[in-house]
């Protein structure tokens, strides 16, 4: 436990990010997991729907500094690959 002020504010500040953090990790997993199930599906047309949703929610979590960069691009490269496989 914290024992002055500062170190209270502090863990008061880690614990709201923390959340804020989590709260955009889940929704990049969840878009992620949206687009591997119309992949998975088959279905071109909500595939490409699900892949400018989930670049958005990465492009979105990298600018916030929740993901690294090249996490991202990596994510995104992959998703491109899988799409055009389907093709």
């Amino acid at each position: 436990m914290s024992n002055n002020n500062s170190a209270k504010k502090r863990e008061r500040q880690n614990n709201t990010r923390r959340m804020r953090n989590r709260a955009v990790k889940s929704e990049v997993r969840t878009a992620l997991k949206s687009f591997e199930k119309s992949i998975l599906a088959e279905d071109k047309a909500a595939a490409e729907v699900a892949m400018k949703q989930s670049f958005k929610l990465l492009d979105s979590a990298t600018s916030k500094g929740v993901i690294h960069r090249n996490t991202s691009s990596r994510k995104k490269s992959r998703i491109y690959a899988a799409l055009a496989k389907l093709n």
